[in-house]
């Protein structure tokens, strides 16, 4: 376990969102984490558990429908305390986002050159000459050559764009790098490429990342950590190798087996039914209809957050025996 304090820390994080008739979808429940200079973790689940939710509350992007609770630490200061007027000095700045339809992060009239210069001038960073040429080298240092910065986003295929959006990311030299899967949509050489370039990226500039996937081999071959979400929560956390050999939540062990190996022969098994609604009451624990692990506890009390090993957590009631086996 690194000894480097947390850059990055989420504490007791919740995001509820108005619904019509007064009332409300709970998204995000109670996610805590930390995260350290030049680390990177990876935020794992199905769609609709929270994962992106989770990082635009960082950000601070939510719409207005939304409320957040908790705190989000960005090197020792609550960048949520004060709402906008706190996040907003730290966005892109100390804290930026690859979007996941790079088509979508980029104005279509506007050239991809002007709009990764915007948070330089927006930021103080650089301005006039000086930004231009920053655009150029960010460019350049994605795989793009710096003369493309005058053409349109129509001009990129879908990898050069999401290349440009990395570039957006990177042009206020921001300590935490926040990536919604980044790979939605392109073809899996360029997938490899993309993927190649942020692990390139976050061990050459010291980058803390954060990338959102369903993809557990994806997070396996980038990720140093994963966090497990379902149903709003964390489910398990832990170093990636440690989660890989000895998975402590039954979804975390049903998400890899329903992975496709290409050189293994084992029948790849699908997880029965879907997420549960988060704009009702969950009773016991949420994953109790779709586990094949569930027992007495399980339908009716919510499992308490336990320490499996050391720096590896898990919310089940499965291992609710190491609490009886610990001395008192």
């Amino acid at each position: 376990m690194s000894t480097r304090q947390p850059i990055l820390r989420a504490e007791d994080l919740h995001v509820w969102f108005d619904l019509p008739g007064d009332s409300e979808l709970h998204a995000v429940q109670g996610v805590s984490f930390e995260l350290r200079p030049g680390e990177r973790m990876g935020l794992v689940g199905e769609s609709g558990c929270g994962k992106t939710t989770t990082i635009l509350a960082l950000m601070g992007l939510l719409p207005a429908s939304a409320s957040v609770a908790g705190r989000v630490h960005l090197e020792g200061e609550d960048i949520l305390a004060k709402g906008e007027e706190s996040v907003s000095p730290h966005r892109w700045k100390d804290i930026a986002m690859v979007f996941q339809g790079a088509m979508n992060a980029f104005n279509p009239v506007k050239t991809i050159g002007s709009q990764i210069a915007e948070p330089m001038e927006l930021h103080g960073t650089a301005t006039g000459r000086a930004a231009r040429a920053q655009v150029r080298e960010l460019l350049e240092l994605v795989g793009i050559s710096g003369e493309r910065a005058e053409r349109y986003p129509h001009e990129f295929s879908g990898g050069m764009r999401q290349r440009a959006a990395i570039a957006l990311a990177l042009a206020c030299e921001p300590h935490v790098l926040l990536a919604d899967e980044p790979t939605t949509a392109l073809d899996v050489m360029v997938q490899a490429q993309i993927l190649e370039l942020l692990v390139r990226l976050t061990r050459d500039l010291g980058l803390a990342m954060i990338l959102v996937t369903h993809d557990l081999p994806v997070v396996a071959q980038v990720c140093d950590r994963a966090a497990v979400m379902y149903a709003g929560e964390i489910v398990e956390m832990g170093q990636m190798t440690t989660i890989y050999h000895d998975p402590r939540h039954p979804y975390t062990r049903m998400l890899f087996a329903a992975t496709p190996d290409l050189l293994g022969d084992e029948d790849v098994l699908s997880i029965p039914g879907a997420p549960p609604r988060l704009d009702h009451e969950i009773v016991g624990c949420p994953f109790t209809p779709r586990c094949d692990s569930a027992f007495a506890p399980c339908p009716t009390a919510h499992p308490r957050r336990l320490e499996v090993a050391p720096g590896h957590e898990a919310l089940c009631h499965l291992n609710d025996h190491l609490v009886a086996e610990r001395p008192a």
